[in-house]
C-alpha cells in the first residue's frame, strides 16, 4: 500500500482516458446539486477533500470494469487504477468540472436536474466563509427565472453574457486556452476588470490547479477479501458491499471466460434463472416477485457451492477443512463454480423436495435457512445416495434434531461445515452419528415457551403436526397437504379463543403457547369464537358432520375432544403437551428432558 497526493487535474485526465475506473461491483453515483456545490467550494478554497483509495491493476483488472459516469468511450480500455472510495466525489468533479455537458444531479427531494456549474467571480474573491454562496448551478439552457413571474434572473447564454454576470464556467477551469479566451472577453469589458481578474485568478484558479487528492494506492496483489474488508471499512455512508456483488465483478472480468464464450459470465443472470427455477416449483425457498434475496439467498447459493468445493479439495489434500467463510466464496474459481452450480441447483430442488414431504411449504414457515445450505451440498456430494431409505431417514432425523433442538440458532459458523462432513460420514453404515445430532436436546417446559414464529422449534411443531396427519376443521376429505395449506389459507390458530382464556383467567404464557395453538384454514377459524364446547358443534354442523365423527377430526391434531367439549383447559393444556412432546420425541429419535423447577 502506498500514498500518493496527485493534482486534480491529472486524476481527471486518467478518468477521460479510461486508466482510472470502478470495478462493476461499484452502484451508481447519488449526489445532488448542494452537495455538488459544496464540494466545488472546497476544492477553490483549497480544503482537504478526504482520502481517496485505489486498486492497481497491474495491467490486468481482476474485476470487469466500468468507466466513471460522463467518461464512457466508444471502445473499452483496460484500466491501470480502480476506484475503491471516492466515486461519488470523482465523479460529481469530472462532471462539474471536466464535461462539456450539463451535469446530471437531483434536487434535495430525489428530482432529477441537470445542471451547469459557474463561479460568481465578486463573491468568490471575497471571504472564504461566502464561497458557498459564489457557487451556482443552472439550468441546460443557462437561464435562471423567477419562479413567480418567470422573468430571466440570471442570463449565461453566451460567454458575454456570463462575462457581463460575472459568472465563470466551471467546466472550462482545467482548458487553458478557453480560459483565456474567455479572460480576455471580461477584461475588453471594463478595464477595471484586470484587478478582479487578477485576484479571482490567484484565490480560485490557480487553487484549483494545483489541488492534490491524497489517495491510498492498493498493489495488485491485494486479494479480493482484503478488496472486500477494505470497501466495507472505508464506504462506511453506502450501501454494503456483498459478496455476490464482488464475485459477480470478478466473475464478469474473468478474460479467459470471455474469450472462450464470446462474452464475460454473467453471475445476476444466472442465479436470476436458478432462483426463479427453484421458487417456481418450490415456494419455500423464496418468492422472487417480492424480492430476488427473498428466502434462499444469492450468498446462501455461493456458501453452499463452497461447501463442496472446499469438501473435494480436502479429498485431494489441496485444503486442511470445509468452509464457507467469505474468503473462501471470493477465493472461488469461476471454473469451478461453473461446474458446480448446476449441481447445486439440482441439490436444492431435492431439498425443495424434502421440505415438502416434511410439510414446511411457504418462506415464513420455514425453521432455518441456514440449514439448508449443508442440506444441500451433502446432497450434491452423495447424490442418489440422499434418497437410500436408511441415509434418507438419517438425515430426516439428523434435520429435526437441528429444527428442535434449536442447533442453528446463533453463529453456526462452524457447525455447518461440520455438519456436512458428519453426514456424509453418517451415510455409511457404521458412521458415527453428527454432533448436531448427539447433542440436541428438547426440554419439557420448552413447550410453555414457544408462541411466536420467532422460534424455530415453535414452526417445526406445527410442520410435523401437519405431517402425522393433521384434518382440518372445514376441509375435512383429507388430511393437510402442501398442495392445499397455501390454497386454503392454513395458519397458526388458537384452540381456546383469545377472549375465552381472559375471561376465564388463563395465564397468558399458557393462552399463548404452542399448546394451545394449531394449523386450521382461514374458513375454520372463522367459527373459532365462544368457548370450544360452543364452536365445535358448529364446525361439525357446517361440515355436515356428526359430533362423535368431528371428534376424530379434532383428535388429529393431537387433541383429546373430551377437553374441548368440557371446556377443561388445564386438563386439555397437560394432555396435549404430552401428545406434543411424543411428536417431538418420533422426529428427533430421542427422549425429551424433564427440568425440575428451581428452588425459591
Amino acid at each position: 500500500m502506498a500514498l500518493d497526493s496527485p493534482k486534480l487535474q491529472d486524476v481527471l485526465k486518467q478518468i477521460r482516458a479510461g486508466a482510472m475506473q470502478l470495478p462493476d461491483f461499484q452502484r451508481d453515483w447519488k449526489w445532488d446539486d448542494q452537495r455538488i456545490r459544496e464540494l466545488i467550494a472546497t476544492i477553490t478554497l483549497d480544503y482537504p477533500m478526504g482520502v481517496v483509495m485505489t486498486l492497481e491493476t497491474g495491467g490486468k483488472s481482476p474485476f470487469r470494469a466500468r468507466p466513471l459516469t460522463g467518461a464512457e468511450t466508444a471502445q473499452p480500455t483496460e484500466p491501470d487504477l480502480l476506484l475503491l472510495d471516492g466515486q461519488q466525489r470523482l465523479t460529481s468533479l469530472f462532471q462539474a468540472l471536466y464535461m462539456d455537458v450539463p451535469v446530471r444531479t437531483t434536487d434535495a427531494r430525489g428530482n432529477e436536474l441537470h445542471r451547469w456549474y459557474y463561479i460568481d467571480i465578486e463573491k468568490a474573491v471575497g471571504p472564504s466563509a461566502d464561497r458557498d454562496d459564489a457557487i451556482v448551478s443552472v439550468p441546460p439552457d443557462r437561464q435562471v427565472r423567477a419562479k413567480s413571474t418567470r422573468t430571466v434572473e440570471l442570463d449565461l447564454t453566451d460567454t458575454e453574457s456570463e462575462c457581463r454576470a460575472k459568472h465563470f464556467p466551471l467546466n472550462i477551469v482545467f482548458d487553458t486556452d478557453r480560459v483565456h479566451t474567455w479572460m480576455r472577453e471580461f477584461v475588453k469589458l471594463d478595464d477595471a476588470n484586470w484587478s478582479l481578474w487578477s485576484s479571482f485568478d490567484q484565490a480560485v484558479l490557480q487553487k484549483v490547479r494545483s489541488f492534490l487528492i491524497p489517495m491510498i494506492r492498493l498493489e495488485a496483489a491485494t486479494t479480493p477479501d482484503a478488496v472486500c474488508s477494505v470497501f466495507e471499512r472505508v464506504n462506511t455512508n453506502g450501501v454494503p458491499l456483498n459478496v455476490f456483488e464482488l464475485l459477480t465483478a470478478t466473475y464478469a472480468g474473468d478474460r479467459d471466460y470471455e474469450s472462450r464464450h464470446s462474452d464475460y459470465y454473467r453471475l445476476p443472470d444466472i442465479w436470476l434463472d436458478i432462483k426463479k427455477d427453484l421458487t417456481t416449483s418450490f415456494p419455500v425457498l423464496g418468492q422472487p416477485e417480492i424480492n430476488l434475496e427473498n428466502g434462499l439467498s444469492s450468498a446462501d447459493f455461493l456458501q453452499a457451492v463452497a461447501l463442496v468445493y472446499t469438501w473435494e479439495r480436502k479429498q485431494h489434500g489441496h485444503t486442511a477443512s470445509v468452509s464457507c467463510k467469505r474468503r473462501d466464496l471470493l477465493n472461488l474459481p469461476l471454473p469451478d463454480f461453473d461446474r458446480l452450480a448446476p449441481r447445486l441447483r439440482t441439490a436444492f430442488a431435492w431439498v425443495g423436495e424434502f421440505l415438502t414431504r416434511q410439510c414446511i411449504v411457504h418462506p415464513t414457515d420455514l425453521p432455518y435457512r441456514t440449514q439448508l445450505m449443508p442440506l444441500a451440498a451433502v446432497q450434491a456430494i452423495l447424490g442418489d445416495r440422499m434418497d437410500d431409505p436408511v441415509v434418507l431417514s438419517r438425515i430426516t432425523r439428523w434435520y429435526w434434531c437441528g429444527v428442535l433442538g434449536e442447533m442453528y440458532s446463533g453463529s453456526t459458523e462452524s457447525r455447518i461445515p461440520r455438519d456436512v462432513e458428519q453426514l456424509i460420514e453418517w451415510a455409511r453404515p457404521d458412521g458415527r452419528t453428527p454432533d448436531t445430532v448427539a447433542e440436541a436436546v428438547f426440554l419439557e417446559d420448552r413447550l410453555d415457551t414457544l408462541s411466536t414464529r420467532n422460534s424455530a422449534a415453535y414452526k417445526g411443531i406445527y410442520a410435523l403436526l401437519v405431517k402425522q396427519g393433521a384434518v382440518d376443521w372445514y376441509y375435512h376429505h383429507e388430511p393437510l397437504a402442501p398442495s392445499t395449506m397455501l390454497q386454503n389459507a392454513v395458519d397458526i390458530r388458537q384452540i381456546f379463543p383469545k377472549n375465552w382464556c381472559a375471561r376465564n383467567k388463563i395465564p397468558a404464557s399458557k393462552a399463548n403457547s404452542i399448546v394451545n395453538k394449531t394449523m386450521l384454514s382461514h374458513r375454520a377459524s372463522r367459527n373459532l369464537l365462544g368457548s370450544p364446547s360452543s364452536y365445535l358443534p358448529v364446525l361439525a354442523g357446517e361440515s355436515g358432520t356428526r359430533d362423535e365423527w368431528f371428534d376424530d377430526i379434532v383428535a388429529t391434531h393431537l387433541i383429546d375432544p373430551a377437553d374441548l367439549r368440557t371446556d377443561d383447559f388445564d386438563r386439555f393444556y397437560v394432555n396435549r403437551s404430552r401428545q406434543l412432546l411424543r411428536l417431538v420425541e418420533n422426529a428427533m429419535g430421542k427422549g425429551t428432558l424433564f427440568r425440575e423447577p428451581t428452588a425459591r
